[in-house]
């Protein structure tokens, strides 16, 4: 087969990828630059960059001082009670914040777990394909159903799972959702993505050459030098891929906080997908929450090169 041909044979199918792409950013792109408000139809028109303006800025004249501790999701010590003057919209600074946040935490939290969980069961013992299709399983829960299931049977504050073994030891029940918001979407979400890590690194490490392990035990090396200077440098290019590809998931993190904490208690545990949804579903503002996705995507993309360029290459090297 020529190679005219075989290009002519992809093209249906890259003219179908770069119309699904294409027109739903440029649709975006333009009414992130219009009044689009659905229960304002007399006020649309051209807005320039007001949509912009209105999602990140406070109003002219109206300046404020930033309490450092909304950004102090994690309840840090020493971060209270800092102050700053800023232009920006507390609640843009609050969601971004607890974006980055969420996506940095679930991937630190899944790729060390993975890395562990992956490193043990990849050895002979009873039952490991047993095991091994337990730890997998997770994974294949949707989103809605991992956030009931943790909402209520394990953060409940009365009949949680979590509460009762806490009650058990002489605690008193705490409101989990309540006073750690974020830190539960967090759970949530690493609980869901640990068994992705883990497929991945139990995928790699079965091409990994079992015959320089030997050759080091031989020359003296425990299991820790054996692992990073081995195992790890082996996993580099397979914790590049699990990070860029949770990073894309993460940031559109949806079901959790809706069926969990709705972004509650305020804005502590919303996150920069979930303000576009007030913004479009509750709030009726198509223009403003085309902005806010114009904005998702550029922080997507800086995200993306941070973790390509400084991440991956550092790993995969």
């Amino acid at each position: 087969m020529s190679k005219s041909l075989s290009r002519l044979l992809q093209l249906p199918s890259i003219a179908v990828l770069l119309v699904w792409m294409l027109v739903p950013l440029s649709m975006t792109l333009f009414f992130s630059f219009r009044k689009y408000h659905l229960l304002k139809p007399h006020q649309q028109g051209w807005a320039g960059w007001r949509n912009y303006e209105r999602f990140i800025f406070v109003r002219r004249g109206e300046g404020w001082t930033w309490e450092f501790d909304i950004l102090n999701v994690f309840n840090v010590p020493w971060l209270t009670g800092l102050r700053l003057v800023t232009p920006f919209d507390p609640g843009f600074i609050t969601v971004i914040s607890n974006t980055l946040a969420l996506v940095g935490s679930v991937l630190i939290i899944t790729v060390v777990l993975g890395l562990a969980i992956s490193v043990l069961v990849n050895r002979e013992f009873p039952g490991r394909g047993l095991v091994r299709v337990m730890l997998i399983s997770p994974f294949f829960i949707m989103p809605a159903v991992n956030a009931i299931i943790w909402k209520n049977m394990m953060f409940d504050p009365i009949y949680g799972l979590i509460n009762v073994v806490w009650t058990f030891f002489g605690f008193e029940a705490v409101a989990w959702l309540e006073l750690y918001p974020l830190q539960g979407i967090i759970t949530m979400v690493a609980w869901q993505w640990t068994p992705f890590a883990i497929l991945i690194f139990m995928t790699s490490l079965q091409s990994e050459d079992r015959e320089q392990h030997e050759a080091a035990r031989l020359e003296g090396a425990n299991f820790l030098q054996i692992f990073m200077l081995l195992t790890l440098p082996h996993l580099g290019r397979a914790i590049a891929v699990v990070m860029l590809i949770q990073m894309i998931f993460h940031l559109g993190v949806f079901a959790e906080i809706l069926i969990s904490t709705k972004g509650g208690p305020g804005s502590a545990s919303s996150t920069l997908t979930y303000e576009i949804y007030k913004k479009a579903l509750e709030g009726f503002n198509y223009g403003l929450a085309a902005a806010g996705g114009v904005l998702a995507i550029i922080l997507a993309n800086l995200v993306s090169i941070f973790l390509v360029r400084f991440v991956g290459d550092n790993l995969a090297d």
